[in-house]
């Protein structure tokens, strides 16, 4: 967790060790300002490892990895990129139809950059 830029511990950490939505175990939920939230899930019985990236209103977008390492790496790499996504949005979806299109282009870039 990187207290300098924002991020931090989602619901005070309760999620840890629960179930996650890819069928894991959480190892390690983040949240950044109330809207943008990384979930890292593992079980290393099958060598599963998922990250799901998300913005309130707008995406929810899981990532599978089938080592720690990578998924470690990603976890990472993917704040910034979805810091600077969700700056470009409207907190907590679009307003309207033609908002939610004239952005859909933004979103469809950042899943194909980080699937």
């Amino acid at each position: 967790m990187d207290q300098d830029t924002g991020w931090s511990e989602y619901a005070s950490g309760s999620t840890l060790g629960g179930e996650g939505s890819q069928g894991g175990i959480v190892v390690r939920d983040e949240g950044y300002r109330g809207n943008l939230r990384l979930t890292y899930e593992a079980d290393e019985a099958r060598s599963f490892h998922s990250i799901t990236c998300g913005i309130a209103g707008w995406l929810r977008h899981p990532r599978f990895f089938d080592n720690a390492d990578a998924a470690a790496r990603a976890f990472e790499d993917m704040k910034p990129a979805l810091e600077e996504l969700g700056a470009k949005l409207t907190e907590g979806g679009p307003r309207s139809t033609a908002e939610g299109q004239a952005v859909g282009h933004l979103l469809a870039a950042f899943v194909v950059r980080f699937s």
